[in-house]
């Protein structure tokens, strides 16, 4: 298994809706082209920023289906299994067609908050499960707890099959001790785009975005040069967006992304409850930052 696959610029794509709250296919494709064209390394579908949790296990399946054909293996597709019944998430696996998929992306149990063991046995069941390679997902501060250091490479380290960490904790102290105990090969990905850079100077292997969603090329150009070590160059490219992704986060994760990428033009602003729409103020000063970078 090549699990330099997972290096470089992943996407986390959004779930375009209708206006009737159906899923939006032909925005998702023209979305899918947009991403390829703009050199993006691999795609993941269902993951926070795809409103999974309000998709059905249909909608689900659609959507795979429909990003694995529209990919047609031009780039790896990464897919978002998890959740906080370990044994459903089990079940999950057992009943999905792999074939077009390269890596399941589960993120950490929330709400029921485990220990470090529960959260340690939770992880090792799914890689057991799992025919694919897994990339855990630590973001506590929609799961309400942290996966630490010690637990991610104790992972690594027994679970063959868990190749990387996506680390949303915004802890940097956590990704160096991450970085610096993990096994040889083991992947450390930022989960948040405004640490992409500094995380990659760390010795993180790249970034799986949300503003790539809209920037495709911006952020792999950025990536590409941080990941060759000319960080002079990166730095110019992080700096350019930042302001723009910091804005995009402000009312929350997809609704910022769903209205730049209306803005743009590529998919329509509409999300599912209890997600709700950026405020007018905040949309117009991105329409404004979106006219200053063209």
């Amino acid at each position: 298994m090549d699990h330099k696959k997972f290096s470089g610029t992943g996407v986390a794509i959004i779930t375009p809706f209708r206006n009737d709250g159906s899923i939006d296919f032909k925005s998702l494709g023209k979305l899918i082209e947009h991403l390829i064209k703009g050199g993006v390394n691999y795609i993941v579908a269902l993951g926070t920023t795809g409103e999974s949790v309000t998709l059905s296990k249909d909608e689900k399946k659609a959507v795979i289906n429909f990003v694995t054909d529209s990919v047609s293996g031009k780039i790896p597709v990464v897919v978002g299994i998890g959740g906080n019944n370990t044994e459903e998430v089990l079940d999950t696996i057992r009943h999905t067609d792999f074939s077009a998929i390269d890596a399941i992306l589960s993120v950490a149990p929330y709400y029921n908050k485990p220990s470090q063991l529960g959260l340690y046995l939770h992880f090792k069941s799914i890689a057991t499960a799992s025919p694919l390679p897994v990339i855990i997902y630590n973001v506590p501060g929609r799961t309400g707890s942290n996966i630490s250091a010690d637990t991610t490479v104790k992972l690594a380290t027994d679970c063959k099959s868990i190749v990387a960490t996506k680390e949303a904790s915004g802890n940097l102290a956590q990704v160096m001790q991450i970085i610096n105990c993990k096994p040889k090969g083991f992947q450390v990905i930022s989960g948040d785009d405004s640490l992409a850079l500094p995380i990659i100077a760390l010795g993180g292997t790249g970034v799986i975005s949300v503003a790539a969603n809209a920037y495709p090329r911006e952020v792999s150009d950025m990536v590409g040069l941080a990941l060759k070590g000319d960080f002079t160059k990166a730095c110019t490219l992080h700096y350019k967006l930042l302001e723009l992704t910091n804005a995009m986060f402000e009312e929350g994760n997809p609704s910022g992304i769903k209205a730049l990428l209306e803005i743009m033009k590529i998919a329509p602003n509409n999300l599912r409850l209890p997600l709700a729409p950026i405020g007018d103020k905040l949309y117009s000063r991105m329409e404004l930052m979106v006219k200053r970078l063209k």
